[in-house]
């Protein structure tokens, strides 16, 4: 009686829901209504953002702001992600194949998402409370677009090589010069070529512009230069290797004293010990 009333007891538990209710006064913003009402697109993209922030406990993600973009531009710059990323791709293990195998799949690659930039810090502070000062400040310093680039697993060399190719596609514009700013301001001072005809119309000539902005990885949040630094660690099994040597060096250590005392070379070196102590007392005891 008493197991089949245990039994029925956590059967309920199971079924019971629990809900966390925040303390928290509501964020106020300016000109903006009281009580806010959010349409059904918000708030679907806002689940959607948390669902894929959950991913980053087993695939980083990497914020990047992007602004001039054209479909070529994107469409390359995706290209040269994946080119870097198959480089250092390597697969991760599982209990049905945990060594090689004569047919290997192919390696995930990374994927990039470009998603609204309004919604994206308040997802992000709610997801990651205990880093809600950076995630305010990195949602804060976003202007323009916003992109999201997801990576299969935690790949150091392969986040280095990644970086590395966002850097050499898409290279950061160089500051004018005080010459060139006063030639741009006279250009744009001048008067036309012809008063009074309608200028021709022309195409401007847009040069994309992308930004680290920062990271979000096994749900912490790191600001662009963390992000470098975790790109500089080493792979997990490099680490693993040299926990190895730190815990063996002690035996290897222990190993080769006592083979050494097994050769001789220890009793040799208490017998000259033992000389050089006797000489001492004799010399002690000869001086007057």
């Amino acid at each position: 009686m008493l197991s089949l009333h245990s039994t029925r007891s956590s059967a309920l538990r199971q079924q019971v829901r629990t809900y966390t209710v925040s303390v928290k006064p509501p964020r106020v913003y300016p000109h903006k209504p009281v009580p806010r009402v959010y349409s059904e697109k918000k708030t679907f993209l806002y689940h959607q953002y948390l669902r894929l922030f959950a991913t980053s406990a087993d695939s980083p993600l990497i914020f990047l702001q992007h602004n001039k973009f054209t479909v070529p531009n994107l469409i390359k710059l995706r290209k040269e992600i994946a080119k870097a990323a198959a480089r250092h791709a390597t697969l991760a293990p599982s209990l049905a194949h945990p060594g090689p195998s004569p047919v290997q799949p192919e390696p995930v690659l990374p994927t990039l998402s470009v998603i609204r930039t309004s919604l994206f810090g308040v997802a992000l502070r709610d997801f990651a409370p205990i880093d809600a000062s950076t995630s305010e400040e990195i949602a804060r310093t976003v202007s323009g677009g916003l992109a999201i680039l997801s990576l299969p697993h935690l790949n150091p060399p392969q986040l280095f090589a990644v970086l590395r190719a966002l850097e050499r596609t898409i290279p950061k514009p160089k500051p004018l010069t005080p010459e060139e700013l006063r030639a741009k301001a006279e250009r744009d001072a001048a008067d036309p070529a012809n008063p009074g005809r309608r200028p021709k119309r022309s195409r401007a000539i847009l040069t994309p512009e992308l930004t680290l902005m920062g990271a979000l990885i096994e749900g912490r949040v790191f600001k662009a230069a963390g992000v470098a630094e975790v790109a500089k660690l080493p792979t997990l099994e490099t680490l693993r290797a040299q926990i190895v040597g730190l815990l063996s060096s002690p035996a290897t250590q222990l190993a080769g004293v006592l083979s050494e005392a097994s050769g001789g070379k220890l009793a040799r070196t208490l017998e000259g010990l033992k000389k050089g102590l006797e000489e001492e007392q004799g010399a002690q005891a000869d001086a007057p």
